[in-house]
C-alpha cells in the first residue's frame, strides 16, 4: 500500500499498476437502452463526475469497447485530455462469435486506443469467455499485446474459478502477470466468495474488480416496492425482491450513522473494499461521484462485517440478477 498526495494507492495484481481502492465503471456513460444516457444525465454530468472522483483522489477507470458502442471510450478519451494529474485506465475486448483468431484483438485494442486518445492502456481485459475460441488463445494475444508496448497489464471478466486458473496458467507460460478479474460482486451477489474465486485471486496475486457492487443501484437505499427504479431496472427489480432487501438497507443506514453519517451505498462500497476487492461503482454525475468517493479512508469494523455478512445470507437466496 503507497500514498500519493496523501491518496491511498494499492497494487492491481502483483505488477507495479497503484489505483485506489475505488474506482468508477463508465457502463452508464453512452449506454441509452439499460441507464437512459442523454435522458437523465448529459456529457456535461459525466464529466463532472470524471472530475470530481479525480479531485477526491480516485484515479482508475473502467471502461469498454461495447459501453454505448464505443461511446463511452470516446467520452473518457475527452475528458483524459483535461485531466491535471495521471489516471489508470482499463478497458475490455468484448470475443464475439466472428472474433475467432487472436490478431482480433489487436485490431479491437487499436480501435479502443483511438477512441481513447492514447498509445498505451493500462489494463486490458477479456469481457467475457466465450466460445468458440480457447481461453488460451486470448491469453496469447493479450500477452502478444503486453509485448507489443500496447498494454501495461492484463486481465479478465466474468472468469469463474476453473477459467480463471487457465488463464493465469496460459499467461504464466508467456512470462505475463494476470493483473485481475473483473466480477460481479456485492452484498447482494456473494458468489466470488461462496464458489472460492476470491480466495483463489488473493492466493494467486490477482486483484478482484467488483463490478455492480451496489447492486445495480439497489443497495442505494432510494428504491421500495413503492419507488422501483426506472426503465428497464424497473422491469427486472420486482416489488418482492425491492420488499426483501429492506433489512439489509435499515442494517446498512444503521451502521452508517455510527460511521458519522455515511450513506447506505458508502457502506456497501466499504464492505466491498474490505474484503479485499476494487469496487467499480457507477457516476453519472458530480453528487453521485461525491458519494462514491465517502466509502474511503476508513474501514467497518470486524462486527460489522460480520453482521453484514449474515444479513446479506438472510436476504440474498431468492435474488436474481
Amino acid at each position: 500500500m503507497t500514498h500519493q498526495n496523501g491518496r491511498e494507492r494499492i497494487p492491481l495484481g502483483p505488477g507495479d499498476l497503484r489505483v485506489s481502492p475505488l474506482g468508477i465503471g463508465t457502463w452508464a456513460w453512452g449506454d441509452r437502452l439499460f441507464w437512459g444516457y442523454g435522458r437523465g444525465y448529459t456529457d456535461a454530468d459525466l464529466e463532472a463526475a470524471f472530475q470530481t472522483s479525480l479531485a477526491a483522489g480516485i484515479n482508475f477507470f473502467d471502461t469498454a469497447e461495447i459501453y454505448g458502442r464505443g461511446r463511452s471510450e470516446r467520452l473518457l478519451g475527452q475528458f483524459l485530455r483535461a485531466a491535471d494529474r495521471p489516471v489508470v485506465v482499463a478497458t475490455k475486448f468484448f470475443p464475439y462469435p466472428w472474433r475467432w483468431r487472436k490478431g482480433s484483438l489487436q485490431r479491437a485494442l487499436g480501435g479502443s486506443l483511438n477512441r481513447l486518445g492514447l498509445a498505451q492502456v493500462d489494463l486490458y481485459q477479456i469481457h467475457w469467455p466465450y466460445p468458440p475460441v480457447p481461453i488460451e488463445t486470448w491469453m496469447a494475444g493479450l500477452a502478444d499485446a503486453v509485448e507489443a508496448g500496447l498494454v501495461r497489464a492484463v486481465g479478465v471478466s466474468n472468469y469463474d474459478l476453473e477459467q480463471t486458473r487457465r488463464a493465469h496458467a496460459a499467461l504464466a507460460e508467456r512470462g505475463v502477470p494476470l493483473a485481475s478479474n473483473q466480477v460481479q460482486y456485492s452484498l447482494l451477489h456473494r458468489e466470488p466468495e461462496q464458489d472460492g474465486l476470491l480466495e483463489t485471486c488473493r492466493q494467486l496475486g490477482v486483484t478482484l474488480i467488483a463490478y455492480s457492487p451496489l447492486g445495480m443501484g439497489l443497495l442505494t437505499g432510494k428504491y421500495t416496492p413503492e419507488n422501483p427504479p426506472p426503465g428497464l431496472r424497473g422491469r427486472r427489480f420486482n416489488r418482492k425482491l425491492l420488499g426483501q432487501i429492506q433489512p439489509l438497507i435499515a442494517l446498512l443506514r444503521e451502521i452508517g450513522e455510527v460511521h458519522g453519517g455515511k450513506s447506505p451505498a458508502q457502506v456497501a462500497l466499504n464492505w466491498v473494499i474490505c474484503k479485499g476487492a476494487v469496487p467499480i461503482p457507477g457516476a453519472k454525475n458530480a453528487r453521485q461521484a461525491q458519494e462514491n468517493a465517502g466509502a474511503l479512508g476508513w474501514h467497518l469494523a470486524d462486527e460489522e462485517m460480520a453482521a453484514l455478512d449474515e444479513a446479506s445470507e438472510e436476504v440474498q437466496s431468492g435474488l436474481v440478477f
